[in-house]
Formats: structure tokens, C-alpha cells, sequence
């Protein structure tokens, strides 16, 4: 499975514009909690560069583009996100970055759950232990 999952949304467009609607557990896998956005990024400002244990998220860049990394601790993908009818999921346990933002860029992220400092990874290090420790006990299962 690959790390980008990539959510076409509803695009409705008539001669007065276009709007784009989310709804949860209809647009996205979750209920949405909480919403938040970046903007005002220098293109060589990294944000994110953390990883969930629970949380799952999907960006949607509404304005300009930024590129993401995503890693799950096996694959690691850069992706480009750059319209504003496409959703980017970002899943439990899976390192995330964020770069190379256009001036003009607006980068909205819904969350599955309110802000919870004990559910952030800071470290890549402990990510990968961690990522790997899950691999290890999956294949003792199996």
C-alpha cells in the first residue's frame, strides 16, 4: 500500500464560481475535530516533521502549492500538492514534512481529533523504532 492517498473532492462550478464541500465520514474516513491552516511559509520553511500515534489528518492545499514527505518507515514519497479539489490523507504513524511552499500558499489540514501534545512523534528516530518494533511484532504474529 502506498503511503500517498490521494481523495478526489466534489467539485460544483457554475458562471458565479466553484465551491468545494468536506464532510466527514462522507468525503473523509473520519469525523472531523478539529481544522486548522498554515500560510505565510517561506519556501524553505519545513513544517510538520512529525508523525501521529492515533491522529489522521487530510490536507487540502486551497491556495498556491507546497511539497509533503511521507513516510510510513518503509516507503518514503515526496509528494506535490497543488489544487485545491484534492485531499491528501495522512494516516496514524506515518512521518510527515512539509516544504517548498509556493508565497501564495494556504495549507488546510482537518483533524480527526482537538490537539493532543502526548499524540505527537518529534524525534524521526523514535519514529523509525517504533515503525520497525510494529513490523517486528506483526511478523511474530503472522
Amino acid at each position: 500500500m502506498s503511503v500517498i492517498r490521494e481523495t478526489q473532492l466534489n467539485l460544483r462550478s457554475d458562471d458565479r464560481g466553484s465551491l468545494v464541500a468536506v464532510e466527514g465520514m462522507v468525503d473523509l474516513p473520519f469525523e472531523i475535530k478539529r481544522v486548522y491552516y498554515i500560510f505565510g511559509s517561506k519556501p524553505a520553511s519545513r513544517r510538520g516533521c512529525h508523525a501521529h500515534y492515533h491522529l489522521r489528518q487530510m490536507a487540502i492545499c486551497l491556495a498556491g502549492s507546497c511539497r509533503f514527505l511521507m513516510d510510513d518507515g518503509d516507503e518514503r514519497v515526496e509528494h506535490v500538492l497543488d489544487r485545491s479539489t484534492t485531499g491528501l490523507l495522512i494516516e496514524p504513524m506515518v512521518w510527515h514534512e512539509m516544504d517548498s511552499f509556493s508565497p501564495d500558499c494556504v495549507l488546510l489540514l482537518l483533524a480527526s481529533a482537538r490537539y493532543d501534545r502526548s499524540d505527537y512523534i518529534h524525534h524521526y528516530d523514535q519514529f523509525i523504532e517504533l515503525t520497525h518494533m510494529k513490523s517486528r511484532t506483526l511478523e511474530l504474529v503472522a
